[in-house]
């Protein structure tokens, strides 16, 4: 008794530890999920109007439906028939919802009929706004296909181009950087020049200033190497 007691307590120190170690290299905690989209007038009336037909649909198994399948069963355990019936009404509910909300996030279609919301106002707003001799705007299916293919890629490209400008705004900076330090770096180059010039300059300076007497010296200075050698 005694050593099956202590052998959880062994393992219990040792999980602790465990957890303790563990702690420490903790990961950081994920970002919090996107909050779903309120769904607008016609997504509401969608989901309201699948909800009515599952209902309906589901109405369709009702006990005498069910007992007619199984006539036997019905006769001798109705209470049990019934009480599967009823499972089997809850379950399929239950799968469909379930399902159809997995369709709904997939294919995003709340964001997308709250976008045809927008849309439809937005049509709404400009035929009230607009003049009463303003000329009929084209129906969509008289328009030329370049158009349609323009309006369906707008959006990516309008994306597309705020990721290029932003690039390139980047680009700009850096190479407003890189021109300053080549004009600092050009002028340096220059001043080191004329320091150089300067340098030549003196050396030019002393080589006249030497020339008269720089046969006298060189004759002195064999002279001392005759001597020294001696």
């Amino acid at each position: 008794m005694e050593t099956d007691n202590a052998a959880p307590d062994s393992q219990d120190t040792h999980a602790d530890g465990d957890n303790n170690n563990n702690n420490g290299d903790a990961p950081q905690p994920a970002a919090p999920p996107a909050a779903p989209a309120v769904p607008g007038p016609r997504a509401t009336r969608f989901q309201e109007l699948y909800a009515q037909s599952l209902k309906r649909t589901l109405a369709k198994l009702k006990w005498d439906n069910f007992a007619a399948c199984y006539p036997t069963v019905a006769s001798k355990a109705e209470p049990v028939l019934k009480q599967v019936q009823t499972q089997m009404a809850e379950k399929l509910a239950e799968k469909c919802e379930r399902e159809f909300e997995s369709i709904l996030i997939a294919r995003q279609v709340v964001p997308k009929l709250n976008d045809l919301e927008s849309l439809v106002a937005d049509a709404t707003h400009r035929r009230i706004s607009s003049a009463p001799d303003a000329p009929k705007p084209t129906p969509p299916h008289l328009l030329p296909a370049k158009d349609i293919l323009s309006a369906h890629l707008a959006p990516s490209l309008a994306s597309h181009q705020s990721l290029l400008n932003a690039k390139l705004q980047t680009a700009q900076s850096h190479n407003a950087i890189l021109y300053e330090q080549i004009r600092s770096q050009r002028a340096e180059i220059e001043a080191l020049l004329d320091s150089l010039e300067a340098a030549v300059g003196d050396v030019r300076s002393a080589n006249a200033a030497l020339a008269p007497v720089v046969d006298q010296l060189a004759a002195e200075a064999r002279d001392v190497d005759k001597a020294v050698s001696e």
